[in-house]
C-alpha cells in the first residue's frame, strides 16, 4: 500500500484531504507541517521519507500571505522556491510522485480569455513570482510522474480566506466596499482535494506535466461577496470599488480565469460551478 504524504497539511486544502483520507484507505496518509517537516531542509525531508516509506507526495506549503510576501521574499522564497526544488530533489532520488500546488497568478491579466497551462507568464509580486520560479525548479528537476496543479482564489471552511473575511465584515459592518475589477474563480478547497485523490493513481507521465483546475465560471471578488450574501442574507450593503480605490501595496492580476480543458480531457472530471460549490461550502458551515 502507497504511503503519501501531504506538505502543508494545516492550509485549507491539506484540511481537507485530512477530511477526506479516512474514505481513501487504499492508501496510508502522513500529514506533516512546518512544526514537523521543513521543507527549506533537504536532509529533514530525507529523513522523513525514508522513515515513511513515502510513495507520493502532495505539496500544499506555501507562503501564501500576499501582503507579507512584498516585506518578506526570503521567507516566501523559501517556501515557495527553495522548498520545492528540496522535495523535487527527494522526489526524484526516490522515484516519488509529486503533486505540487500553484496558483493562478503566474500570470499577469493581460489577455481577457481563459489562461492555458502554457500560456504566457506575467507574475506581478513576490508571492507570485516565488511560486512561478518553484515551477520552474520543479520542471528542471524532473522528476518523473510529477504534475503542477495551479488553481484560484481557494477558500474552505478552514483558515484564512475571502470566504471567512467576508462573513465577519457582513455580519458586523452595515456596508463594505469590494473590488470590481479583477475577475478570476472562487475554487472551493474540498473540491480540489477530491479531484487530487481521483487522479492520482491516473498519474503516469514521463517529464512533468502541468494542469489547471478551479471551479467553473468565473466572478469578480464583488460577485464573490455578493453571492455570499445572498446565501447568508445580511443587511450588510456591499459597494463595488476600484482595484486602485483599495489600501494594498500588492499588484494582482485584472484576470487570471484559468482554461480546464485539460484536466477534464486528461481524467474525466466533471467540475461543479463555483456558485454550486459555495452553496455547499456554506451549508457546510452552518449556513
Amino acid at each position: 500500500m502507497l504511503t503519501i504524504l501531504v506538505t502543508g497539511s494545516n492550509g485549507q486544502v491539506g484540511c481537507e484531504l485530512k477530511s477526506l483520507h479516512r474514505k481513501n484507505q487504499e492508501y496510508n496518509w502522513v500529514f506533516a507541517d512546518k512544526s514537523n517537516l521543513d521543507i527549506s531542509d533537504k536532509s529533514n525531508i530525507e529523513v522523513f521519507v525514508v522513515k515513511y516509506s513515502i510513495g507520493i507526495i502532495i505539496n500544499c506549503a506555501a507562503f501564501t500571505n500576499v501582503e507579507l510576501a512584498e516585506d518578506n521574499f526570503e521567507l516566501s522564497n523559501l517556501v515557495n522556491n527553495l522548498g520545492v526544488e528540496n522535495l523535487s530533489l527527494i522526489s526524484k532520488k526516490y522515484k516519488i510522485k509529486l503533486i505540487h500546488l500553484s496558483t493562478d497568478s503566474v500570470f499577469g491579466g493581460d489577455i481577457k480569455m481563459p489562461y492555458k497551462e502554457d500560456s504566457a507568464f506575467d507574475p506581478l509580486n513576490i508571492y507570485s513570482k516565488t511560486k512561478l520560479a518553484g515551477e520552474r525548479q520543479l520542471i528542471s528537476i524532473n522528476p518523473q510522474n510529477s504534475i503542477i496543479l495551479r488553481t484560484s482564489w481557494v477558500y474552505s471552511e478552514y483558515g484564512s480566506n475571502f470566504l471567512k473575511t467576508m462573513l465577519r465584515k457582513l455580519s458586523t459592518e452595515d456596508q463594505i466596499g469590494v473590488v470590481c475589477d479583477q475577475i478570476g474563480t472562487p475554487t472551493y478547497a474540498k473540491d480540489l482535494a477530491e479531484v487530487i485523490i481521483k487522479i492520482l493513481s491516473q498519474i503516469d507521465n514521463r517529464n512533468v506535466e502541468i494542469y489547471h483546475y478551479s471551479n467553473e465560471g468565473h466572478a469578480s471578488w464583488y460577485d464573490f461577496a455578493v453571492e455570499i450574501n445572498s446565501i447568508v442574507k445580511t443587511r450588510c450593503k456591499i459597494k463595488k470599488i476600484k482595484t486602485c480605490e483599495y489600501p494594498s501595496r500588492v499588484q494582482r492580476p485584472s484576470y487570471s480565469v484559468l482554461n480546464k480543458g485539460k484536466i477534464v480531457k486528461k481524467f474525466n472530471i466533471d467540475i461543479p460551478v463555483w456558485k454550486t460549490s459555495l452553496q455547499r461550502c456554506l451549508r457546510k458551515m452552518g449556513f
